[in-house]
């Protein structure tokens, strides 16, 4: 059964960083794609950052420039390297993974990451 286990969120002030990282369990296959996706509050959820394993990324424009993603395939995890927050990255993050481009989505539980002073 594939599982995926998140942390790193938590309560940072505006300009500050976070890491999130998400570790894909279950799987002997190194994913097609992992990546974060962010639901505000009252908003719909969106793609922030995906990775592929041909290394291939993409990033929503609101965090071009502050969020990195990067993936250790040895360890079937992702990262996610948030620097300069702001307020409105406020958001609950979620891990997402896809074993193959045409296979189910798997989700993490979500972590919450708080921006405020």
């Amino acid at each position: 059964q594939v599982q995926l286990v998140e942390s790193g969120g938590g309560l940072v002030q505006p300009g500050g960083s976070l890491r999130l990282s998400c570790a894909v369990s279950g799987s002997s296959l190194s994913p097609y794609a992992m990546g974060w996706y962010r639901q505000a509050p009252g908003k719909q959820r969106e793609l922030v950052a995906r990775a592929t394993n041909g290394g291939s990324t993409n990033y929503a424009d609101s965090v071009k420039g502050r969020f990195t993603i990067s993936r250790d395939n040895a360890k079937n995890t992702v990262y996610l390297q948030m620097n300069s927050l702001k307020p409105e990255d406020t958001a609950v993050y979620s891990c997402h993974a896809k074993l193959q481009p045409w296979s189910t989505d798997y989700w993490g539980q979500g972590t919450l990451v708080t921006v405020s002073s």
